[in-house]
């Protein structure tokens, strides 16, 4: 799973890197603690000139057809195994891709619940691949919400976590992102990435409280 993750990039800083072009007014500054349920910035193609756009969209999936955001399903992670199983995750595979920008990612062990912190070699931010719906309330309003793909853990994860996030290369960013219709859905691009290139630290274990958001989080422990 992938509960946890950080941005050290705000809005613009992400935009240049992602070559994308920023559609929202909200400021998405960088975030140390990112959580389900927050509003954070993600990657998409838009459907009318074919570019890259950055918006903010709901960390949890919430589907075209859902009655609403349930609390007793997480959305904030969708399974690869499991993208062509469900509606819910097969119509966003096949037309709403994204990437998720981020820094790195938190873990917990599972025998004692040790926090780490995961990052790549010589990338101080890369991307997630993701899926994401519109979902509009009674009232007329329309959510925009995202979930971050996981896959089976590499040899070096896989001592703290059996699953891991779906990186991306940024060479596999414009397939993943493509709106155009394909007969089957780039499911190639989701798997474990390199351990050479995945670098592990003990994090601060007041990551443990969503309320802790501070840059010191990232200091070495």
């Amino acid at each position: 799973m992938c509960g946890r993750y950080y941005r050290t990039a705000d809005k613009q800083a992400i935009a240049e890197q992602f070559h994308a072009a920023a559609t929202t007014d909200e400021p998405l500054p960088p975030g140390y603690n990112i959580a389900p349920s927050t509003t954070q910035p993600v990657i998409r193609q838009s459907r009318d000139t074919f570019a890259r756009e950055l918006v903010g969209m709901r960390w949890g999936l919430i589907g075209f057809g859902s009655a609403g955001p349930d609390p007793k399903r997480a959305t904030f992670n969708a399974r690869c195994e499991n993208l062509e199983k469900s509606s819910l995750w097969r119509v966003p595979l096949h037309k709403r891709r994204c990437l998720v920008p981020i820094s790195g990612y938190y873990e917990w062990r599972k025998p004692d619940k040790a926090p780490f912190r995961f990052t790549l070699v010589d990338q101080p931010m890369f991307g997630l691949a993701g899926l994401w719906d519109a979902w509009k309330s009674p009232a007329g309003d329309w959510l925009q919400s995202f979930s971050i793909i996981t896959v089976q853990a590499n040899t070096a994860m896989s001592p703290i976590h059996d699953r891991m996030p779906a990186i991306l290369s940024p060479q596999d960013y414009d397939e993943w992102l493509d709106r155009g219709e394909v007969e089957r859905a780039p499911l190639h691009l989701l798997r474990p990435f390199s351990e050479t290139t995945l670098q592990i630290h003990a994090a601060d274990p007041r990551v443990g409280n969503v309320h802790n958001q501070d840059a010191a989080l990232l200091d070495p422990q």
